[in-house]
């Protein structure tokens, strides 16, 4: 049987962990698109913000939250039982070991994120949940997230796993080396592993203005929006079998019933899985 769900996290004191709630980040106004409660006044202020020059952010946030689930379901699908979700954010529904062990009971999932904030409400998430932990680490410094002593009781990376990279490398310039982060991860992977990437395409806006006004509420949270081009997207999947349907907007990722709508660019999010040969 799947680990039950766990209780919701009670309150956390940002301040005994070292946070100031005065200052928006991008985890929590994620969870403030999402609907969700785990986020400050200043959270969603920025978020409100960038609704009033963005209007489809919501929607934004729900399409690539679904192609998420989505690309978790195929994978356990293909037989993959053990994932690595880098840049998970705050837990909120249908987090991945509830995904998962729907399909696979057995399955192991590792969160990955360099906030203090993220890591505590997930662990209060997964409280009496055996199958699933979370660490703090930095996706820049790859080699530091394969030698967690916490992601190597859970992962054998001699077995295919799966990969998630979603929501996160909009948020690395490339003077970090995303892609030297994507190759390090993809090599240390076993064949018939799948890396999962969803990313901001550089025309998220089609008004410069809008683009800059993002970028800089973004900058009040302490990080960089970059939105990259298809061409250069692609590029994270070097050494990758795209598969079916490839990179694509993200509700046009096998959508579910009611197709991916009008306009899946509005989204603004590019999506695709690879699997490593």
């Amino acid at each position: 049987m799947p680990d039950a769900d766990p209780q919701p996290p009670a309150a956390i004191d940002p301040h005994a962990i070292g946070i100031d709630p005065a200052v928006p980040h991008i985890a929590r106004i994620y969870d403030f698109h999402l609907g969700g409660t785990n986020n400050f006044a200043a959270d969603r202020q920025a978020g409100q913000a960038i609704v009033a020059k963005v209007p489809e952010a919501i929607e934004t946030a729900r399409e690539h939250r679904g192609f998420l689930q989505r690309a978790v379901r195929f994978m356990a699908q293909e037989g993959i039982r053990q994932f690595i979700d880098v840049g998970t954010g705050l837990p909120t529904q249908g987090n991945v070991h509830q995904v998962t062990q729907q399909v696979a009971p057995d399955s192991r999932v590792v969160y990955v994120d360099n906030d203090p904030i993220v890591l505590a409400h997930s662990r209060a998430l997964l409280t009496g949940t055996r199958r699933a932990v979370a660490i703090l680490a930095d996706f820049r410094r790859a080699d530091e997230i394969l030698r967690h002593p916490d992601l190597q009781k859970l992962i054998d990376l001699g077995e295919p796993a799966g990969a998630l990279l979603c929501g996160l490398l909009h948020f690395i310039p490339d003077e970090d080396d995303p892609y030297g982060s994507v190759a390090y991860l993809r090599d240390a992977l076993a064949p018939g592993s799948y890396v999962a990437i969803a990313t901001v395409c550089e025309d998220y806006s089609k008004s410069r203005d809008v683009e800059r006004f993002v970028k800089k509420v973004y900058v009040t949270a302490r990080s960089t929006l970059v939105g990259r081009e298809r061409d250069e997207i692609v590029k994270f999947f070097d050494g990758l079998d795209l598969v079916e349907p490839g990179l694509v907007w993200a509700p046009e990722w096998r959508p579910g019933p009611g197709g991916p709508g009008d306009d899946p660019s509005r989204t603004h999010v590019l999506v695709g899985v690879g699997r490593k040969r």
